[in-house]
């Protein structure tokens, strides 16, 4: 039994792709707009009928994971990456960082969203479900044994708390930084928890 073929592929393909990128536009804006826009809303801001936009996108996530591939990433590292977790880690903010500053007013509007009272159903923060804590234990994965799992864990949350869109937010709005300077603060606080968890673990190993 062959391959099905994406909708998008078959004859007419410039256009579809301009009708894609239509709708990614469209979801991206909304977003920023702090809407989790589904495939009805997203249709309806791109000018494109209801039936065309269902054949390119079945259902909501995949519209969002269109519009934000690494929301169905569970790794941000390539088989290939390193064993280092020093290396695996500058990796990961360098990735994230760049996400911050792709998306930035999409993530803005998704904080904006989360902070009022009450909250919002998760659902309609599709940007804010914890994905990137994932990310930084994936790359902390080589100090398994050497920590455990309740310090690894607290280390990532607090490299977590020192890179993401609230700490650039506050850098940017508050502290005066541009947002290349507060992508590189970000990561190089993230070295230095890495690098005072080594030093402190290693204290405790001399020291039993």
């Amino acid at each position: 039994m062959g391959m099905t073929v994406p909708y998008e592929r078959t004859g007419r393909t410039r256009q579809k792709a301009r009708t894609r990128a239509a709708m990614v536009d469209a979801t991206r804006a909304l977003l920023a707009e702090g809407v989790a826009p589904t495939v009805e809303q997203a249709a309806e801001r791109a000018a494109v009928s209801r039936t065309t936009a269902y054949r390119y996108f079945p259902n909501q996530r995949a519209l969002l994971i269109a519009s934000y591939p690494e929301l169905d990433m569970p790794s941000l590292l390539t088989a290939d990456a390193p064993s280092d977790a020093a290396a695996r880690l500058e990796l990961v903010t360098e990735n994230i960082a760049r996400q911050l500053l792709e998306h930035e007013h999409e993530l803005r509007a998704m904080l904006r969203l989360s902070l009022e009272l009450p909250p919002p159903d998760k659902a309609a923060l599709p940007l804010r479900q914890g994905r990137v804590i994932g990310w930084i234990e994936d790359a902390l994965t080589p100090l398994r044994g050497r920590l455990a799992a309740a310090e690894l864990h607290r280390l990532a949350l607090a490299i977590r708390a020192t890179l993401g869109v609230e700490a650039l937010v506050w850098l940017t709005d508050v502290g005066g930084l541009s947002r290349d300077e507060a992508a590189d603060l970000m990561r190089a606080s993230a070295r230095r928890l890495l690098r005072s968890a080594l030093a402190e673990a290693a204290t405790t190993d001399r020291s039993a």
